[in-house]
């Protein structure tokens, strides 16, 4: 396919990809929404308590907020369990379209503990996240520069603040919660469905005139009989061993023109995303200029050589040729640690699976934000199944490389990364469980992750090992002389560690950009969605992976070094380093964490991500400089 072929067919792919990308965030046909008449009971649920500032998440009930009768956990699938999900009921009941007034939920005096607790909390920035209706709980929020709305997710425990004419800061609870509830109204009856669920939290010291009488008692500072509402916290609530507290809340509705299919806008636009699109378009165009002029030099320089060599005729003229033909004898030679390359192919092979099928649904909207913990149940699901491609990839591998013992090299592919990865999951997990944070995985939920390894990925590895070992190996166009030949002295800029440190940077240049926005959306608690975007920047860096190991892999045959198979893996897989070092870029810049164990978090689990990120992209550039070899010892003449 000729260059300007090529750059049809990607801005082809990129116009359907940016139609596509939008409907990620939309429910798929078939999903039934949920219709409310008048007086309707409205179930508030409660999820876990985040901060960016500790990546710890915690219970609700961990803290000493108000309790239902019986506290209730919702199902949760393995996604929801792993980001530390934990849903439960709470005391806040409302009814469809009945508005309720200083509504008063418990009181309660705290302890010293507790009150440590809180304030611990409150410092580090913790938001509560509730759920009605599938909906999470969000603050609408006022940007000052451009007199806009933003919605926070979740309500901050409390606030940190002084008293007029004092220095001494003081620690202040959100006990009153102002909600908001959106309703679209069926124009044929009189059904509703909920479209948004807002709060606005003060801090209010509430007080009483005549006695105690629970829920009934009328409070001086909030009383709907009095037409005496809460607007502001010029009177908050502190948090103090032995003070009491008495949480209220008010509910209203609100008709709103939103659909119920459009309802989690609000959520997927709590960003300015016109640079996502300006800045993802812009690094379109460059790398599929740079890879348009790459492959339009290889195909002029590729064939000019291949004609020039097949017009070779006398034995002298052979014997006088140089570059990449004279090391044919050599090229397709067994490199060192054979089998260890054959299972970080197989294992890429089972990455790249994963993230083909994974993205597909993904673009088809079937992962959409609103199932909640769906897109990682279904990554983890999938990378169990494509345990069946390792295992062929790795022993077609292998036994090429004349490998006999095909049981060993299956037990390298179904063990190696899984065994890497579990074992720095489970120390980092320890690590959660010694915090007490409810983002610490449970013994079952680890146990059925072993199920899924052991019981499935394992069996398949094998399954997939013994079709591809079965199969005659794989034969290279041209033979492999008994004795290997002497490679010259190479010059600097061929040096093996400059020329893979260099390959490594176009591939990570054409993510960046998208992993500040995945990254934002992992330590930030942010919603991705734009996965037509993902999908299309998946497409750039295997376009860009296979390319540059293609051009240095070129290069290195013509200054005479044919020991290829480690540097073409290595080339792309640089990529990986760069990711590390630009995740440390991003703690020290966007993220405020200050404590020893979140720290150690967040980059033990973007080591296990960019030693993902080197399997999948050194695979690729491997299978392309693979491909490229045998196509263009094929294609020429030797004697």
């Amino acid at each position: 396919m000729r260059a300007p072929a090529m750059l049809r067919c990607a801005a082809a792919l990129a116009v359907l990809l940016a139609v596509a990308a939008p409907a990620a965030g939309f429910y798929l046909p078939g999903v039934a929404p949920s219709d409310f008449a008048k007086g309707d009971p409205l179930q508030v649920k409660v999820n876990k308590l985040t901060s960016i500032k500790t990546q710890l998440p915690y219970t609700y009930y961990s803290l000493p907020f108000c309790k239902p009768t019986a506290i209730v956990d919702s199902a949760e699938n393995l996604g929801e369990v792993l980001r530390g999900d934990r849903i439960e009921n709470s005391p806040y009941v409302f009814q469809m379209r009945e508005p309720k007034m200083c509504q008063i939920v418990c009181k309660a005096t705290i302890n010293e503990k507790e009150a440590k607790e809180l304030k611990e909390k409150i410092e580090d920035e913790y938001r509560v996240n509730m759920i009605l209706d599938n909906l999470p709980l969000v603050v609408p929020v006022t940007r000052q520069d451009r007199n806009t709305i933003v919605y926070q997710g979740g309500y901050h425990v409390g606030a940190k603040g002084q008293y007029a004419g004092s220095k001494e800061e003081k620690y202040f609870i959100h006990n009153h919660l102002s909600f908001k509830v959106k309703y679209h109204k069926d124009d044929d009856s009189e059904l509703s469905r909920i479209v948004g669920f807002e709060v606005h939290p003060y801090s209010v010291k509430h007080q009483f005139e005549d006695k105690w009488n629970g829920v009934d008692t009328r409070l001086s500072t909030c009383d709907p009989h009095a037409s005496k509402f809460v607007i502001n916290s010029d009177n908050p609530q502190e948090v103090e061993a032995g003070k009491e507290i008495i949480f209220t809340y008010d509910v209203s509705f609100e008709d709103s023109d939103i659909k119920w299919a459009s309802r989690w806008d609000t959520y997927l636009l709590m960003t300015d995303d016109q640079i996502h699109w300006f800045s993802i378009v812009n690094s379109l165009m460059i790398v599929l200029f740079l890879s348009g002029m790459v492959a339009m030099i290889m195909l002029r320089t590729l064939y000019r050589d291949i004609s020039r060599y097949n017009q070779l005729e006398t034995q002298e003229e052979a014997q006088e040729e140089t570059g990449w033909k004279l090391v044919h004898g050599d090229v397709f030679r067994p490199p060192t640690n054979s089998d260890l390359l054959c299972v970080y192919v197989g294992t890429g092979v089972q990455f790249f699976g994963m993230l083909l099928v994974t993205m597909v649904f993904a673009v088809l909207g079937f992962l959409s934000p609103s199932n909640r913990g769906g897109l990682m149940t279904a990554m983890l699901l999938v990378w169990v199944l494509m345990g069946l491609l390792a295992g062929y990839s790795s022993s077609r591998l292998y036994k090429m490389f004349k490998g006999s013992e095909w049981k060993k090299i299956t037990l390298q592919t179904a063990f190696l990364f899984p065994g890497i990865a579990f074992v720095i999951f489970f120390i980092l997990n320890a690590l959660i469980w010694g915090e007490k944070s409810s983002g610490a995985v449970p013994f079952t939920t680890m146990f059925a992750l072993v199920l899924l390894w052991f019981g499935i990925s394992v069996p398949l590895v094998f399954v997939g090992s013994y079709l591809g070992f079965k199969k005659p190996a794989m034969e290279p166009p041209v033979k492999t002389n008994k004795i290997p030949r002497q490679i010259p002295e190479q010059a600097w800029y061929m040096n093996p560690i400059f020329t893979i440190l260099i390959g490594g940077i176009l591939p990570f240049g054409a993510v960046f950009i998208e992993l500040f926005f995945i990254l934002t959306s992992i330590w930030l608690h942010q919603f991705y969605y734009i996965f037509g975007f993902l999908f299309l920047v998946f497409v750039i860096l295997i376009i860009t992976c296979a390319e540059i190991t293609i051009v240095l892999c070129y290069f290195q045959l013509c200054s005479e070094d044919y020991m290829w198979w480690w540097r073409s893996y290595l080339t792309s897989g640089s990529s990986a380093l760069y990711l590390f070092l630009y995740a440390a870029f991003y703690f020290f810049t966007k993220l405020q964490i200050t404590k020893l164990v979140s720290g150690i978090l967040y980059f033990g689990y973007m080591l296990l991500a960019s030693y993902a990120f080197f399997v999948l992209t050194g695979t690729i550039g491997f299978c392309a400089c693979f491909w490229f070899t045998r196509l263009i010892y094929s294609s020429v003449k030797i004697d």
